[in-house]
């Protein structure tokens, strides 16, 4: 594994909400991305480039802007589908994973990329000029105060996240490219919320706040003052653990699609949304995506029922109906709580 001059993933006291919610993205992009509501200071961008330099380096098409997987021909660019029907081969290298951060000032053409109709009509090739959603592809997007966003870029990258692929329309001229990513948003509620359509989105939420334990708060600036004089040496102290953590996540995603999830933990699933009264069924789809990817890192075929309870806090909490200025708190007791008054209301309707 190749060490960068990043803070240690592991080394990060505390949040471990926050460090399982993306862990759980980078094992599983299918749960379409997170979102960190917290205040500033608390390690949230530490963490996100801390969990790109955990993670392995990737096989990509030389000179691709796409960086396009040449061992994945149905999910290349159009440039790399065309050189390799000609009959030609795709040069490969390895690239680290890379993060890239959205400006907040970011227009739509600078997130999807823009069309040459110029060009395209003159010439009758297409020109695209990739954006944001280009560079993100096989990496990390990271958005910084997601909420002060324009409602529909923030629908472009959810879109995107969800469909995998970018598709640009201009006046008849379309371009489709991969545009596969680690979505990662962060907000600080304080400065405004976002909506509820687009806050349902987000596959997984995490609620963060500064750490008010004062021991962890000196072990806090204790390890950053170590990092700040000799970063190298703090990636060696560390190193074992940071291999773990990415051996872990390397297993997880070669034994995903295996796991195995029985109808009673589905039924749990289920129980648990009717009982906390979430709308709609998106609900229901990521704790079941999120069920099997902690159970994939935990090394465990099939999913148990601490699986679910576990993924029930980051899945659900901000697809809750709230009153203003409430926020909702879940753990395992609530929630079994919960699930037994759902049934035993419902035996005692038979009556």
């Amino acid at each position: 594994m190749k060490h960068r001059q990043v803070f240690p993933f592991s080394a990060i006291v505390g949040q471990e909400k926050m460090k399982l919610g993306l862990i759980l993205n980078a094992i599983n992009p299918k749960l379409s991305g997170v979102l960190i509501r917290g205040e500033k200071g608390t390690a949230k961008s530490t963490a996100v480039r801390a969990l790109a330099a955990l993670l392995p380096e990737i096989e990509v098409v030389k000179d691709c802007p796409f960086r396009c997987d040449p061992r994945q021909p149905a999910k290349l660019c159009p440039e790399c589908r065309e050189r390799l029907g000609d009959g030609g081969e795709l040069p490969a290298a390895l690239e680290t994973m890379r993060v890239v951060d959205l400006p907040i000032n970011a227009t739509e053409d600078r997130v999807v990329g823009t069309l040459d109709l110029e060009h395209a009509i003159q010439k009758g090739e297409k020109r695209f000029e990739p954006g944001v959603l280009a560079e993100a592809n096989r990496g990390i997007l990271y958005v910084d105060e997601v909420n002060l966003l324009d409602d529909h870029i923030v629908d472009v990258l959810l879109d995107s996240a969800a469909m995998g692929v970018n598709t640009v329309e201009r006046e008849g001229v379309s371009y489709t490219h991969p545009a596969e990513f680690i979505l990662v948003g962060t907000m600080n509620p304080e400065e405004g919320e976002l909506r509820p359509q687009l806050l349902d989105r987000f596959g997984l939420c995490v609620q963060i706040a500064g750490i008010r334990e004062q021991q962890q708060r000196v072990e806090i600036v204790k390890r950053w003052a170590e990092f700040e004089t000799d970063p190298q040496a703090m990636a060696d102290k560390w190193s074992d653990e940071e291999r773990d953590i990415a051996d872990k996540i390397l297993r997880a995603k070669k034994v995903l699609g295996e796991v195995e999830i029985g109808d009673d933990i589905l039924m749990r699933i289920a129980n648990i949304s009717i009982a906390l009264g979430v709308d709609g069924h998106r609900s229901d789809l990521v704790m079941m995506k999120a069920a099997k990817t902690i159970a994939a890192f935990s090394g465990r075929p099939v999913v148990r029922p601490d699986d679910v309870d576990a993924s029930v806090d980051i899945a659900l909490a901000h697809r809750m109906r709230r009153r203003p200025f409430e926020d909702v708190i879940l753990d395992g007791k609530s929630v079994e709580t919960l699930i037994n008054e759902r049934i035993s209301k419902k035996a005692q309707s038979r009556y």
